[in-house]
């Protein structure tokens, strides 16, 4: 694809802008659904007051934490191979994940008396930012984006897949494993289930983490689908839904100092953290479709990743040089590279995202 002229592509947008427009849009899909619900303030049962007060507080607590993070030099280190406008990001605090995901679990855990089902998702989400933060840690012990190995990423994240499908199994054991459908279809996977219960966790970790590369947008994304999966939830799992509400709220307080310019980024201990809440909550929820639908996103930031990767070793000449299939991959680097601002590509992926989660309520 050649570079597209900046006249050509959609309006331009400031990163307050588009935080404003997600804040409003949030806001009030919230309230429309606990109107529907007849759960407005309802201190048990509401969507919008359990996003509402963690966005308050994460984006408060942004404001003593970040100057933390400045001060012991927790600064990102920039790829010098991808788009050239991001070289000035360089030294921007990272693992800004330490001070959201923990409000979030935490609000949740208080607002639904300690729910097992959420104390479960609660743990998965903390166990998942830890394995980031243990590779954040050792990307600025070392001064390089190098973190932890692959084998030991994967190696972690895959035990603790098998501690919560553990506990699936032995909290859950006979409905669990069959997996609803649109359309009222009801498929019993019996054994098969729990290879794919643990297949989702990876996937849907490691494809929030690819999709986290420019300002604003994974924690947007992630504040979308946490509340899209809540709405989902907000008939059949009080609990599960204050957990989504409260991870989006405090996704969105995040993105007010992840906007572009962004001050802090979430770093995989966000990142990782983000998508194991997600698959974790459609895994006890029995909303693996859902989850399906308002991941598309993520899902297709994977495949550009899994595409590029296929084509240059499948064209790779005698002298070890392939070709690329995009200019750069994820998606958003090579939508940068042809010329699309990061506001542009942001504001366009929370538009898709919002189609898509609006798409999975309607199959409800």
């Amino acid at each position: 694809m050649d570079s597209i002229p900046s006249q050509s592509l959609p309006l331009k947008l400031s990163g307050r802008t588009l935080f404003w427009l997600l804040s409003l849009g949030l806001s009030l899909f919230a309230i429309t659904w606990d109107g529907a619900a007849q759960h407005f303030l309802d201190l048990r049962a509401s969507l919008f007051l359990p996003f509402a007060v963690c966005t308050l507080l994460t984006s408060a607590l942004g404001y003593w934490v970040i100057p933390v993070l400045t001060r012991i030099k927790a600064g990102q280190f920039i790829r010098e191979d991808g788009p050239q406008a991001h070289l000035k990001k360089a030294g921007t605090p990272t693992m800004g994940g330490i001070f959201f995901v923990p409000v979030g679990v935490a609000m949740a855990l208080i607002w639904s008396n300690f729910t097992p089902a959420v104390v479960a998702v609660a743990l998965l989400t903390l166990a998942y930012g830890f394995i980031g933060w243990l590779d954040d840690w050792q990307i600025l012990r070392r001064k390089s984006n190098k973190g932890i190995s692959p084998k030991l990423k994967l190696a972690l994240q895959v035990g603790f897949a098998v501690v919560l499908c553990g506990w699936l199994a032995w909290s859950q054991p006979t409905t669990i494993t069959t997996v609803a459908l649109p359309l009222g279809i009801a498929l019993p996977l019996g054994l098969l289930f729990w290879p794919l219960a643990a297949f989702v966790l990876v996937a849907e970790s490691n494809a929030t983490n690819l999709t986290d590369g420019v300002d604003g947008l994974m924690g947007g994304l992630g504040a979308i689908a946490f509340l899209g999966l809540g709405a989902s939830l907000i008939s059949t799992s009080a609990g599960l839904m204050i957990f989504c509400a409260c991870m989006s709220g405090c996704c969105l307080g995040f993105v007010s100092h992840n906007r572009n310019p962004a001050k802090v980024f979430m770093g995989d201990t966000g990142a990782l953290a983000l998508g194991g809440g997600l698959a974790a909550t459609a895994l006890l929820s029995n909303h693996l479709w859902i989850l399906l639908l308002i991941s598309g996103i993520f899902l297709i930031e994977t495949l550009s990743v899994i595409a590029q990767v296929s084509y240059y070793k499948a064209t790779k000449s005698p002298d070890g040089v392939g070709k690329r299939l995009l200019k750069m991959a994820p998606l958003h680097h090579h939508l940068e590279l042809c010329g699309w601002s990061e506001t542009q590509v942001v504001g366009l992926f929370y538009l898709i995202n919002g189609i898509l989660v609006s798409l999975a309520l309607i199959k409800l």
